[in-house]
């Protein structure tokens, strides 16, 4: 069994089926979507449409909830801003019923999802560092959770204390706790552009991490085109 672990699509619909692509490629079987389906680039309905087909796992996450909003209820930078008033006239209501509708946590076999953090998930709080990190340890009650939200990818560990470790193929050992960023689909912002997401690979133990290409200049020519930023096309090539 093997899990592909995806988050913060961003509308970004060329990198989306990237990573779909690889995933089906490298046997995965079964799909998990850790939210941020919307904002930021051009193809917000389109990219829902797509995880909704998958009928797998989904949360929610900050952007998808705000889109739903006729207005922001919370701060958002004028990038993000002028993404979402766009967005909001590109979903459909349907769209928006099932966004609004998904969980903020979810527990799937044995392993919990969250957009966010576990102990304040409504709060859309980012996990940087071991200190970020404990407070989500405290609510987790699996070997296992998944995050996005930093659009950076990277694992924290538990085990007499908390330490960051690298995401590349983690094995994941008993008596330990692993809180797990699968990185942004649509907009890494690690310095590399291609799309993140990564691999659970059940029976070997084992979380590796995936960088993949995609039509980056296809999504910005779009990006373009809606009439959005252009600093939204521009971050894409540098992975910000």
């Amino acid at each position: 069994m093997r899990f592909a672990i995806f988050s913060d699509l961003h509308a970004n619909l060329e990198a989306t089926e990237a990573i779909l692509a690889d995933a089906q490629e490298k046997g995965c079987t079964h799909y998990i979507c850790l939210g941020d389906l919307v904002g930021y680039n051009a193809n917000p309905h389109e990219c829902v449409e797509l995880v909704r087909q998958l009928e797998c796992p989904v949360v929610r996450g900050n952007h998808d909830e705000q889109a739903c909003l006729a207005t922001s209820s919370r701060d958002f930078n004028d990038l993000a801003e002028r993404a979402l008033d766009w967005t909001r006239k590109q979903l459909t209501e349907e769209d928006k019923q099932w966004l609004s509708g998904l969980p903020l946590t979810r527990q799937v076999r044995d392993f919990t999802i969250v957009h966010a953090t576990l102990d304040t998930p409504a709060e859309w709080g980012y996990v940087f560092n071991n200190l970020d990190a404990v407070a989500s340890f405290t609510y987790q009650h699996t070997t296992l959770c998944f995050f996005g939200h930093t659009h950076v990818a990277g694992a924290f560990v538990r085990d007499d204390g908390v330490k960051k470790v690298k995401l590349e193929q983690l094995a994941i050992e008993p008596g330990k706790k692993y809180f797990i960023n699968t990185g942004s689909v649509g907009q890494p912002r690690d310095g590399d552009p291609r799309a993140a997401y990564c691999i659970y690979h059940v029976e070997r133990g084992v979380v590796e991490q995936r960088r993949i290409k995609y039509d980056l200049a296809g999504a910005q020519r779009k990006i373009i085109a809606a009439g959005l930023p252009r600093l939204l096309a521009e971050r894409l090539e540098l992975g910000r």
